[in-house]
């Protein structure tokens, strides 16, 4: 099954979602190891209490949960072998940008190389695809 571009759209959306948002948890969840309790469930329960009473790290996750939604409705009308590279791998390219943006080191030239060769990839997969669906007659 070939996908439409609206599909791959939608698949480069759910990256940009979890990619984007994870170096932002990152950031709003430090000093969670902080919280120390006596026993392993009110540990829990009170890292929970931090983490979702923290709208900066609250805001990011309902982003990322919307992407996972958005993943799930997507993946009943798209190819798995199409939807999980796309959104696995570009996910970590958009995470790279982020934490770029935020001031992480990120690796240098190779995480840059790793990038091109990635969105390369990728950009032959969505083509290839894509194509696949144009040169098809509709059986509508």
């Amino acid at each position: 099954m070939a996908a439409s571009w609206g599909q791959v759209l939608a698949l480069v959306l759910v990256a940009a979602l979890w990619g984007g948002t994870q170096p932002l948890l990152k950031r709003a969840s430090s000093g969670l190891e902080q919280v120390r309790e006596r026993t392993w469930a009110w540990q829990l329960l009170q890292e929970i209490k931090a983490l979702f009473g923290n709208t900066e790290y609250l805001m990011p996750f309902l982003l990322n949960q919307s992407g996972s939604l958005l993943y799930y409705l997507t993946l009943a009308s798209t190819d798995l072998t199409l939807a999980v590279p796309i959104c696995n791998s570009l996910a970590i390219v958009f995470t790279l940008i982020v934490g770029k943006v935020l001031g992480e080191d990120i690796g240098g030239k190779e995480a840059v190389a790793g990038m091109v060769l990635t969105i390369t990839g990728i950009t032959v997969c969505i083509t290839s695809s894509v194509s696949k669906t144009q040169g098809q007659p509709s059986h509508s």
